[in-house]
């Protein structure tokens, strides 16, 4: 759930070295996560322009799912009872909503009609409706039985970032940039309630009871309302009011998760106010949030590219051993380039026929042209660029970052602060990307 606020972009440097999360395999910020209704499964949305599905007990990757032309921002699971099944939805920069099964190829449905950003999704809970949340002021319900829309509702007068439906499935409610809660009937798309207004919230929960709903925003602040009435109850104290990303409520309904760009995750106890815990160990803003559904840990998803698990009852940080790492790259031969490379491995490719991801093929790339590779859809600062990688201009891309080096560029803010491991990594480079 995302909202354009300035103090973010200082906090998304992402230093690539050896993680201590225990999800790693995105190419980037991790901006959503989700756990299924058995919690065994997880899903996550990435800068990379992929959804990955995660087995939660083995901390494994067991897919990547491929078809967003943009950054991915929200992910939810549907019903295993309802009528299309355990399915996964995803919403991203590209305007479109995309259905999935688990272990699919190709997305099953793809939703479209928006015409800005998706920023949130959430399903109904008899799993066969899926509301998006946009930058186009609008949100959207859509028959996941077809990919049908079959609403449109309007009345934000900014770009909306959040979305949820009420545990009974017949109310939606939504948050946006013009800082108000919307409450819309589901029948009939009409608004039934306007709560708030003020700054602009970024966030929401709803409890499971239904009774209040739980924003956070610009401003730091972590309120609530009651959700029949829109009296606004006393908010939850934040000791360090940053911009909040991202909130959660637990299943139980005593718990609620707030985090922020500062990469601090804050657990309250709804009912009496006081807090709990503050987890701290995500590097970089923290944009998602998940609760299993037992509610004895919580999973957040970070600027830094990772998904760490947390015991919600001591607050300490859950590890099994070395962090689970996605599909290794190709000829990695256990070299410690290969190992650094994993993080760039979910948006390029280094063999001849691997092609473009959401970054351009590496294949050759020593010697070329930046903007060259056929097919990829550059920006035009790119395009017209005259830069040509060698094994020094990679270097001061790793070491100055890519906005410095190659502006314009959509590639996620990264670097190599270790001058060892970028040598490293480039003669690795050098030797899997060359033409054979």
């Amino acid at each position: 759930m995302i909202h354009r606020l300035p103090l973010v972009a200082a906090a998304m440097m992402i230093t690539i070295g050896v993680a201590e999360a225990q999800l790693v395999g995105h190419g980037g910020m991790v901006k959503g996560v989700a756990v299924s209704g058995d919690g065994g499964t997880v899903a996550s949305a990435g800068f990379d322009y992929s959804v990955m599905v995660w087995d939660l007990k083995a901390a494994k990757a067991v897919a990547r799912l491929r078809g967003h032309e943009a950054a991915v921002n929200g992910v939810v699971f549907t019903a295993a009872g309802g009528p299309v099944g355990e399915r996964i939805v995803s919403g991203g920069d590209d305007g479109r909503v995309l259905l999935w099964r688990l272990d699919g190829a190709e997305p099953e449905r793809v939703m479209t009609g928006h015409k800005g950003r998706v920023a949130a999704v959430a399903v109904s809970p008899d799993g066969q409706v899926a509301a998006s949340a946009a930058w186009d002021r609008t949100l959207r319900l859509w028959d996941l039985a077809t990919g049908a829309q079959v609403a449109e509702l309007t009345g934000h007068a900014g770009n909306v970032n959040a979305v949820a439906f009420t545990p009974d499935g017949g109310r939606i409610v939504s948050a946006g940039e013009d800082g108000t809660i919307r409450v819309w009937d589901r029948r009939d798309g009409a608004e039934i309630k306007l709560i708030g207004g003020g700054m602009p919230l970024t966030t929401l929960g709803v409890t499971p009871d239904g009774g209040s709903v739980i924003a956070g925003g610009a401003e730091g602040r972590v309120r609530v309302w009651d959700l029949a009435t829109g009296a606004e109850r006393p908010e939850l104290e934040n000791a360090e009011p940053v911009p909040v990303l991202a909130v959660a409520v637990a299943p139980d309904g005593l718990t609620v998760a707030a985090a922020g760009v500062n990469g601090v995750v804050t657990l309250w106890s709804l009912g009496e106010g006081p807090v709990l815990h503050t987890l701290a160990g995500q590097r970089g803003p923290v944009w998602g949030l998940a609760f299993t559904p037992d509610g004895g840990r919580l999973l957040t998803a970070g600027g830094d590219g990772a998904i760490r698990i947390w015991d919600t009852t001591t607050g300490g940080e859950i590890r099994t051993g070395a962090p689970a790492v996605a599909m290794a790259s190709a000829g990695d031969g256990g070299e410690r380039g290969a190992r650094l490379f994993r993080r760039c491995d979910a948006c390029h490719t280094i063999t001849a026929d691997g092609g473009n991801k959401a970054g351009p093929t590496l294949h050759g790339v020593f010697g070329r042209r930046i903007g060259t590779v056929p097919g990829y859809p550059y920006s035009d600062a790119l395009r017209n660029g005259d830069l040509v990688w060698t094994p020094e201009t990679v270097s001061d891309l790793f070491k100055r970052g890519p906005d410095v080096v190659t502006p314009g560029t959509k590639m996620p803010v990264q670097t190599i602060g270790n001058d060892e491991e970028r040598e490293e990594l480039i003669r690795w480079l050098e030797k899997v990307t060359a033409p054979h």
